[in-house]
């Protein structure tokens, strides 16, 4: 990669990008992680590493996996850690049916229809902002806003690493905020109700909590994700020189037109069918509470994302003539399998680092620790703020669930907020910011080793240094601007959401 720019910033990138890359393939480097973690757990027990959990106030000691039992374990769960691996499931579900829209021709030719109308000065705005946006539909940022991103980019000439970033700094940095309702709402608003009861029994934190800064903060980030992109990513890498292809920007011809005019009749009656299963109170598509927010649409969006790509694919693909019959449609998943090769064996190895920190507890006492120590600081509200997003941030290369972390973290942090006399929707913000910035430089995020593999596609020297020294500056970036419209909507006491105040008038 380029090192095109002569700033001190661009001096360190690259000196973070070397060091990184000089470790072992990605594969090799969660193999000797996990093996680490077992060494410490053997290390933790001798030593007696421990912590209360404050909400269970149950005593966690380090677990010695390299134990009679441990070892058991690993033995007999190796292949459920792999199998049972999130992130797998998900994009090889996906994967079928993008297979089928890919091979149709009918991403390509919208793809060459968005980069050909969209005015060149907003690609970038709306790459970030489709990729917080994705946030409400699960995973799907991470399967298909991400990769659409370099292409995006390569399309339009332009590095298609910048767009990997673009889309992946708005994904999973801008993972807290959105325009929009998203499932991780109502599950953190529960957590903080039960942290929230332990100062007041009567105290309930609405799931809509942080709307109104979550909204905000959706533009903040979008806007600060394109500033990076161009100012410091893109004239860092400099102009592409890969060999990998890019789809030529050509008006889609009279039967692509046509194509794609079917497909948007198509999606249209997809849109009203789940509208008509979503908006009556009984309907076929709403959650056993009738909510919208736990619906099996929002759940499973990775269901329907194959079902939908794979109708919409195959109309494209029967009004084009790109499919004459259903072994070109089988054949188009099979394509989709074969990026997925390097992706398999590092999982395997991912899983396995991610399954023994949880078995060892050492992710839980880490966690823990570094909440009590914040909990002894007693300082005021704007450090405490910033304090407290660091701790946060800290925490999350270590844990990558949300609601773990929160339910960690809430019962130490909300009954010390309200004593405080701050709300419990305040500390629920604030741990949101934290636990955002750092999600792009987190090796715990569970996407982390799929995002390597997007970068490895246009350049093969690609490794875990290329990846943090490329997200760092968005880090850094979304961490200052983040707090400080944090310490800004504190400062205004601006509700932080409906019937959420920033003060607790206990």
């Amino acid at each position: 990669m380029e090192n095109t720019k002569k700033g001190f910033l661009s001096k360190v990138l690259y000196w973070i990008e070397k060091g990184g890359n000089a470790l072992p393939h990605p594969a090799s480097l969660f193999g000797i992680l996990a093996a680490s973690v077992l060494i410490l757990s053997l290390i933790g027990h001798w030593l007696d590493w421990k912590a209360v959990h404050p909400a269970t106030e149950e005593t966690i000691h380090a677990v010695n996996l390299l134990s009679k039992d441990g070892l058991h374990r690993i033995l007999l769960e190796m292949v459920d850690n792999y199998t049972g691996f999130a992130p797998l499931g998900i994009v090889m579900v996906a994967l079928l049916g993008i297979g089928i829209a890919e091979s149709s021709g009918l991403i390509s030719a919208a793809i060459r229809l968005l980069v050909i109308k969209s005015p060149t000065r907003m690609l970038t705005f709306v790459i970030v902002l489709s990729g917080i946006v994705s946030n409400i539909a699960s995973d799907l940022g991470y399967v298909l806003i991400i990769p659409l991103g370099g292409i995006i980019f390569h399309s339009a000439g332009r590095h298609p690493i910048a767009g990997l970033a673009a889309a992946f700094a708005g994904v999973s940095g801008g993972f807290s905020a959105n325009l929009l309702i998203g499932t991780i709402d109502p599950l953190l608003a529960g957590i903080s109700t039960e942290a929230a009861n332990i100062i007041d029994p009567d105290y309930y934190v609405l799931p809509t909590a942080n709307y109104y800064f979550m909204v905000v903060s959706t533009v903040f980030i979008a806007l600060a994700g394109t500033w990076v992109t161009e100012r410091l990513v893109e004239p860092r890498l400099g102009r592409y020189t890969g060999n990998v292809p890019h789809e030529p920007l050509e008006d889609p011809g009279p039967k692509e037109r046509k194509g794609l005019k079917w497909v948007l009749i198509v999606s249209l009656v997809l849109v009203a069918l789940i509208l008509a299963g979503l908006l009556p109170e009984e309907g076929l598509l709403r959650g056993e509470d009738e909510s919208l927010l736990h619906s099996p649409l929002l759940k499973g969006f990775i269901a329907f994302l194959f079902i939908a790509a794979a109708i919409l694919g195959i109309v494209y693909g029967a009004i084009t003539g790109s499919f004459k019959n259903d072994s070109d449609v089988v054949k188009g998943m099979v394509d989709s399998f074969k990026t997925l090769a390097a992706f398999l064996v590092l999982v395997f190895f991912a899983a396995q680092f991610v399954a023994f920190f949880k078995w060892s507890n050492l992710g839980l006492i880490i966690a823990v620790k570094g909440a009590h120590a914040l909990h002894e600081m007693h300082v005021g509200l704007t450090p405490l703020l910033i304090l407290f997003v660091l701790l946060s941030g800290f925490i999350n290369m270590f844990m990558g669930s949300a609601s773990a972390k929160w339910a960690i973290m809430g019962p130490v942090f909300i009954p010390m907020f309200m004593l405080l006399g701050y709300s419990p929707e305040l500390s629920q913000a604030v741990f949101r910011v934290g636990d955002s910035v750092t999600n792009i430089n987190s090796p715990m995020m569970s996407f982390f080793a799929l995002i390597i593999v997007y970068f490895e596609k246009y350049d093969k020297k690609a490794g875990i240094g290329t990846l943090i020294s490329t997200m760092l500056p968005y880090t850094v970036v979304f961490f200052v601007l983040w707090t400080l419209l944090l310490i800004g909507w504190t400062s205004l006491n601006i509700p932080l959401g409906p019937g959420s105040p920033i003060y607790y008038p206990g």
